[in-house]
Protein backbone atom coordinates (compact mmCIF):
# COMPACT_ATOMS: atom_id res chain seq x y z
CA UNK A 1 0.00 0.00 0.00
CA UNK A 2 1.26 3.42 -1.04
CA UNK A 3 2.35 5.78 1.64
CA UNK A 4 0.73 9.13 2.78
CA UNK A 5 2.03 12.01 3.94
CA UNK A 6 0.65 13.40 7.39
CA UNK A 7 1.94 16.21 9.46
CA UNK A 8 -0.31 17.07 13.22
CA UNK A 9 1.04 18.02 16.66
CA UNK A 10 0.25 15.80 19.11
CA UNK A 11 -1.29 16.84 22.34
CA UNK A 12 0.13 15.81 25.31
CA UNK A 13 -3.10 14.73 27.15
CA UNK A 14 -3.10 12.10 24.32
CA UNK A 15 -0.25 10.22 25.27
CA UNK A 16 0.59 8.33 28.48
CA UNK A 17 3.32 5.75 27.58
CA UNK A 18 2.55 4.11 31.17
CA UNK A 19 -0.95 3.07 30.28
CA UNK A 20 -1.00 3.37 26.01
CA UNK A 21 -0.37 -0.07 24.22
CA UNK A 22 2.35 -0.11 22.03
CA UNK A 23 1.95 -0.28 18.38
CA UNK A 24 4.12 -2.68 16.69
CA UNK A 25 5.18 -0.59 13.68
CA UNK A 26 6.22 2.69 16.07
CA UNK A 27 7.80 0.19 18.67
CA UNK A 28 9.97 -0.96 16.20
CA UNK A 29 10.37 2.51 14.05
CA UNK A 30 11.04 4.70 17.50
CA UNK A 31 13.07 3.62 19.87
CA UNK A 32 12.47 3.59 23.82
CA UNK A 33 10.88 6.95 24.29
CA UNK A 34 10.22 6.74 27.11
CA UNK A 35 14.24 5.48 28.17
CA UNK A 36 14.94 9.24 26.69
CA UNK A 37 12.36 11.56 28.18
CA UNK A 38 11.65 9.20 31.29
CA UNK A 39 8.15 8.84 32.29
CA UNK A 40 6.90 12.51 32.38
CA UNK A 41 4.70 13.25 29.74
CA UNK A 42 5.75 16.95 30.31
CA UNK A 43 9.38 16.09 29.76
CA UNK A 44 8.44 14.76 26.83
CA UNK A 45 6.81 17.74 25.45
CA UNK A 46 9.17 19.91 27.18
CA UNK A 47 12.35 18.54 25.27
CA UNK A 48 10.36 18.18 21.87
CA UNK A 49 10.99 15.21 20.13
CA UNK A 50 14.76 14.53 18.13
CA UNK A 51 13.86 12.48 15.01
CA UNK A 52 14.61 14.13 11.55
CA UNK A 53 12.40 12.24 10.03
CA UNK A 54 10.32 8.73 10.12
CA UNK A 55 8.31 7.09 7.73
CA UNK A 56 6.25 4.31 8.25
CA UNK A 57 2.78 2.44 6.17
CA UNK A 58 0.64 5.12 5.97
CA UNK A 59 2.28 8.41 7.53
CA UNK A 60 5.55 10.38 7.71
CA UNK A 61 6.38 11.65 11.07
CA UNK A 62 8.32 14.57 11.26
CA UNK A 63 9.74 16.55 14.61
CA UNK A 64 9.05 19.51 15.49
CA UNK A 65 10.34 21.91 18.19
CA UNK A 66 6.70 21.45 19.80
CA UNK A 67 5.78 18.04 18.98
CA UNK A 68 5.11 15.09 16.46
CA UNK A 69 3.41 16.13 13.63
CA UNK A 70 1.96 14.08 10.66
CA UNK A 71 0.31 15.34 7.74
CA UNK A 72 -2.10 14.03 5.34
CA UNK A 73 -2.10 13.87 1.56
CA UNK A 74 -4.74 16.24 -0.28
CA UNK A 75 -4.42 18.21 -3.07
CA UNK A 76 -7.05 20.65 -1.71
CA UNK A 77 -5.84 24.15 -0.76
CA UNK A 78 -6.94 26.85 1.49
CA UNK A 79 -8.24 28.47 -1.41
CA UNK A 80 -10.11 26.02 -2.37
CA UNK A 81 -13.04 27.25 1.02
CA UNK A 82 -15.75 30.27 0.44
CA UNK A 83 -16.12 31.14 4.10
CA UNK A 84 -18.17 34.05 5.74
CA UNK A 85 -16.71 37.52 7.30
CA UNK A 86 -17.77 38.83 11.03
CA UNK A 87 -20.81 41.02 8.58
CA UNK A 88 -21.94 37.73 7.17
CA UNK A 89 -20.38 38.75 3.72
CA UNK A 90 -19.42 35.78 1.42
CA UNK A 91 -14.99 35.76 1.08
CA UNK A 92 -13.33 33.02 -1.19
CA UNK A 93 -10.04 32.30 1.10
CA UNK A 94 -8.41 32.63 -2.43
CA UNK A 95 -7.85 36.32 -1.89
CA UNK A 96 -5.21 35.46 0.09
CA UNK A 97 -3.11 33.71 -2.69
CA UNK A 98 0.62 34.06 -2.02
CA UNK A 99 0.63 35.52 1.35
CA UNK A 100 1.65 33.92 4.28
CA UNK A 101 -1.42 32.85 6.95
CA UNK A 102 -1.92 32.24 10.34
CA UNK A 103 -5.63 30.90 11.83
CA UNK A 104 -6.29 31.19 14.98
CA UNK A 105 -9.77 30.37 16.79
CA UNK A 106 -10.34 33.35 18.92
CA UNK A 107 -12.52 33.90 22.20
CA UNK A 108 -13.20 36.85 24.14
CA UNK A 109 -13.54 35.46 27.66
CA UNK A 110 -10.30 33.19 27.77
CA UNK A 111 -7.79 33.15 30.15
CA UNK A 112 -5.44 32.98 26.91
CA UNK A 113 -7.37 36.15 25.75
CA UNK A 114 -5.13 39.06 26.42
CA UNK A 115 -2.12 37.59 25.90
CA UNK A 116 -2.65 36.07 22.58
CA UNK A 117 -4.49 39.18 21.03
CA UNK A 118 -2.08 41.52 21.88
CA UNK A 119 0.71 39.61 20.43
CA UNK A 120 -1.32 38.87 17.52
CA UNK A 121 -1.85 42.58 16.89
CA UNK A 122 1.47 42.93 17.32
CA UNK A 123 2.89 40.09 14.84
CA UNK A 124 0.45 41.30 12.48
CA UNK A 125 1.52 45.13 12.17
CA UNK A 126 5.04 44.07 12.04
CA UNK A 127 4.62 41.95 8.88
CA UNK A 128 1.41 42.71 7.13
CA UNK A 129 3.31 44.86 4.88
CA UNK A 130 5.70 41.87 3.92
CA UNK A 131 2.57 39.40 2.74
CA UNK A 132 1.78 38.01 5.72
CA UNK A 133 -2.25 37.49 6.87
CA UNK A 134 -3.75 36.54 10.72
CA UNK A 135 -7.51 34.78 9.72
CA UNK A 136 -9.00 34.80 13.19
CA UNK A 137 -12.30 32.30 13.62
CA UNK A 138 -14.33 32.92 16.65
CA UNK A 139 -15.45 29.88 18.11
CA UNK A 140 -17.41 29.53 21.51
CA UNK A 141 -17.06 25.53 21.74
CA UNK A 142 -14.73 25.78 24.78
CA UNK A 143 -15.78 26.55 27.79
CA UNK A 144 -18.83 29.08 26.73
CA UNK A 145 -15.96 31.74 26.20
CA UNK A 146 -17.09 33.19 23.33
CA UNK A 147 -20.65 34.04 24.02
CA UNK A 148 -20.99 37.49 22.29
CA UNK A 149 -22.73 38.04 19.01
CA UNK A 150 -20.48 39.09 15.92
CA UNK A 151 -21.04 42.32 16.67
CA UNK A 152 -19.99 42.06 20.05
CA UNK A 153 -17.03 40.28 18.85
CA UNK A 154 -15.95 42.86 16.38
CA UNK A 155 -16.02 45.81 18.70
CA UNK A 156 -14.24 43.74 21.45
CA UNK A 157 -11.35 42.90 19.33
CA UNK A 158 -10.90 45.76 17.23
CA UNK A 159 -11.50 48.67 20.36
CA UNK A 160 -10.08 46.56 22.91
CA UNK A 161 -7.19 45.15 20.89
CA UNK A 162 -6.95 47.62 18.15
CA UNK A 163 -7.35 44.29 15.55
CA UNK A 164 -7.05 45.00 12.13
CA UNK A 165 -6.49 41.64 11.05
CA UNK A 166 -9.77 39.95 9.10
CA UNK A 167 -12.39 38.33 11.60
CA UNK A 168 -14.77 35.90 10.62
CA UNK A 169 -18.43 34.34 11.11
CA UNK A 170 -18.48 32.35 14.21
CA UNK A 171 -17.44 28.52 13.39
CA UNK A 172 -17.79 25.40 14.81
CA UNK A 173 -14.26 23.82 14.65
CA UNK A 174 -14.60 20.35 15.74
CA UNK A 175 -18.04 17.99 15.90
CA UNK A 176 -20.93 17.36 13.43
CA UNK A 177 -20.77 20.77 12.31
CA UNK A 178 -17.60 21.86 11.77
CA UNK A 179 -16.87 24.44 9.52
CA UNK A 180 -15.42 23.01 6.27
CA UNK A 181 -11.87 24.88 6.16
CA UNK A 182 -11.44 23.64 9.56
CA UNK A 183 -11.89 20.09 8.55
CA UNK A 184 -9.22 20.74 5.88
CA UNK A 185 -7.16 22.15 8.69
CA UNK A 186 -7.16 19.55 10.31
CA UNK A 187 -6.95 17.00 8.13
CA UNK A 188 -3.84 18.46 6.85
CA UNK A 189 -2.13 18.63 10.17
CA UNK A 190 -3.62 15.79 12.44
CA UNK A 191 -5.32 12.77 12.37
CA UNK A 192 -2.86 10.65 13.86
CA UNK A 193 -3.39 10.66 17.74
CA UNK A 194 -6.23 12.80 17.17
CA UNK A 195 -6.93 15.81 14.77
CA UNK A 196 -9.87 17.71 17.62
CA UNK A 197 -9.03 21.12 18.34
CA UNK A 198 -8.28 21.13 21.67
CA UNK A 199 -8.91 24.64 22.69
CA UNK A 200 -9.16 28.13 22.24
CA UNK A 201 -6.05 29.99 19.96
CA UNK A 202 -4.99 26.57 18.81
CA UNK A 203 -2.99 28.08 15.36
CA UNK A 204 -2.33 26.75 11.99
CA UNK A 205 0.60 28.44 10.06
CA UNK A 206 -0.47 28.24 6.44
CA UNK A 207 2.21 29.19 2.96
CA UNK A 208 2.16 30.95 0.08
CA UNK A 209 0.57 27.89 -1.72
CA UNK A 210 -2.00 27.84 0.20
CA UNK A 211 -0.71 24.41 2.23
CA UNK A 212 -1.04 24.03 5.93
CA UNK A 213 3.04 23.56 7.07
CA UNK A 214 2.76 24.34 10.70
CA UNK A 215 -0.05 23.54 13.82
CA UNK A 216 0.60 24.91 17.22
CA UNK A 217 -1.13 24.03 20.71
CA UNK A 218 -3.26 26.88 21.85
CA UNK A 219 -0.57 27.54 24.51
CA UNK A 220 1.51 28.69 21.66
CA UNK A 221 2.70 32.39 22.12
CA UNK A 222 2.47 34.08 18.70
CA UNK A 223 6.06 35.11 19.54
CA UNK A 224 7.17 32.09 18.91
CA UNK A 225 5.69 31.51 15.36
CA UNK A 226 7.95 34.64 14.06
CA UNK A 227 10.87 32.48 13.06
CA UNK A 228 8.69 30.29 11.16
CA UNK A 229 6.87 33.09 9.56
CA UNK A 230 10.06 34.51 8.52
CA UNK A 231 11.11 31.40 6.75
CA UNK A 232 8.06 31.08 4.64
CA UNK A 233 7.75 35.16 3.77
CA UNK A 234 11.60 34.61 2.42
CA UNK A 235 10.50 31.07 0.83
Amino acid sequence: MASMAFSATIPSPLLDFSQTKKNPILSSSIPSIKSSFGSSKSAFFQHGFSLHSLTVPGFVLNSRSSGIYARAATDKTLYDYTVKDIDGKNTPLSKFKGRVLLIVNVASKCGLTTSNYSELSHVYEKYKNQGFEILAFPCNQFGGQEPGSNDQIKKFACTRFKAEFPIFDKVDVNGPNTAPVYQFLKSSAGGFFGDLIKWNFEKFLVDKNGKVVERYPPTTSPFQIEKDIQKLLAA
